[in-house]
């Protein structure tokens, strides 16, 4: 079996539905979280405990969705993206959206996935991770808007 790369409109419904807002897409360039560009990055595993894929949120990105998914106004997000980290609250709400969005994996015919860990914008990633989130090959990069939030980068890579 293979890991199936989620489509965009696969994303931007399911980004959508959980934050109950507009969400646009556009491609992007490949984006490259390092030390000073922090990033959020979700570990997904098969049922053998194999990293299989990973989806690399900017710090935008990470703060709009946890922000919106917890109906926190747009200034809180903003004051987490100036402090450069994620407080408890939307590392938790950004852990609900990725950990739901494993869902976009597991479609019939494909390895089934689920979210192993998070790491969350702020600390330097480990440079394991920091090395899946550089693969290149069969990724998608987008920017994606949400709507009364902002901007931010999303790289969905299979691993």
């Amino acid at each position: 079996m293979a890991v199936h790369l989620p489509l965009p409109k696969q994303l931007r419904d399911l980004l959508g539905d959980l934050l109950d807002r507009e969400v646009t897409l556009t491609p992007a360039g490949p984006y490259a979280p390092g030390p000073t560009t922090p990033a959020s990055v979700a570990v997904y595993v098969d049922d053998s405990l194999r990293v299989s894929a990973a989806i690399v949120c900017d710090l935008a990105l990470s703060s709009y969705a946890g922000a919106a998914l917890g109906l926190v106004p747009p200034g809180g997000a903003e004051a987490a993206i100036e402090e450069g980290a994620l407080n408890d609250t939307f590392r938790e709400n950004l852990y609900e959206v990725l950990n739901i969005a494993a869902s976009v994996f597991n479609t019939a015919g494909a390895d089934h996935l689920r979210l192993y860990e998070l790491h969350p914008a702020g600390p330097p990633l480990p440079p394991q991770i920091r090395l899946h989130a550089l693969t290149l090959g069969r990724r998608e990069d987008l920017a994606v808007d949400v709507a009364g939030y902002g901007s931010g980068l999303l790289s969905v890579v299979l691993v």
